[in-house]
């Protein structure tokens, strides 16, 4: 998302931001032009109950469907040194957003991941296919057990944007979702909180540590 690509950015680093089958293009571009190590940064949603808005989680391993990629060790300690509280564990890809609390139940006892996103399984791929080392440290905006509202979902473009008039149209259709949607928005700002604050703990190069 375009807030995310904003609190990614600084010094050593180079932001891809884009979704989906449309990050693979943009970033095979720019790992054509060289760099040391691929990260991915953002947020994800929660598969169990202990992680709670805001939570980072450093991903051990990014299991998609068909695939498994191994982050890197020693970057991922790094990361979880410089992170305090972090949860270490597997992260599930996902072609699209982990909608209901039972899905999120069902994708945790199915694959043993403890969040899930729609990117680092792409980047994992990419990274492996070059030799790069690879991280994901990632921040729980929707908790395990809370279903996401369909006009959080019916706003979302495909950039990552909001748009706002789909948002006021489906609580029009349906204005039962707006207690969901402002929890939403309030779990929203603990992860942009936590976001902000873990990149600056981060530092040059999101801790890479490798010579």
């Amino acid at each position: 998302m375009p807030f995310e690509a904003r609190i990614a950015a600084g010094p050593d680093v180079r932001v891809v931001c884009q979704q989906n089958t449309a990050l693979a293009e943009m970033l095979e571009a720019a790992l054509a032009q060289g760099c040391r190590g691929v990260v991915s940064f953002g947020t994800a949603g929660g598969l169990v109950d202990a992680l709670r808005p805001g939570t980072w989680v450093v991903a051990r391993r990014v299991l998609s469907e068909t695939e498994c990629f191994e982050t890197d060790e020693d970057w991922s300690r790094a990361l979880c040194r410089a992170l305090p509280g972090a949860s270490y564990g597997d992260l599930a890809g996902v072609a699209s957003p982990v909608v209901q609390a039972q899905a999120k139940h069902a994708l945790h006892q199915a694959s043993g991941a403890v969040a899930a996103d729609m990117e680092s399984h792409i980047v994992g791929r990419l990274a492996a296919q070059r030799g790069l080392p690879f991280a994901v440290c990632r921040v729980v905006i929707d908790p395990a057990e809370r279903s996401l509202p369909e006009a959080a979902l019916a706003g979302l473009r495909a950039d990552g944007s909001t748009d706002v008039w789909a948002v006021l149209r489906s609580l029009a259709r349906h204005p039962g979702q707006f207690p969901g949607l402002l929890r939403l928005a309030g779990d929203a700002r603990r992860a942009r909180r936590a976001m902000i604050a873990g990149r600056r703990s981060l530092g040059r190069g999101f801790a890479y540590c490798r010579a």
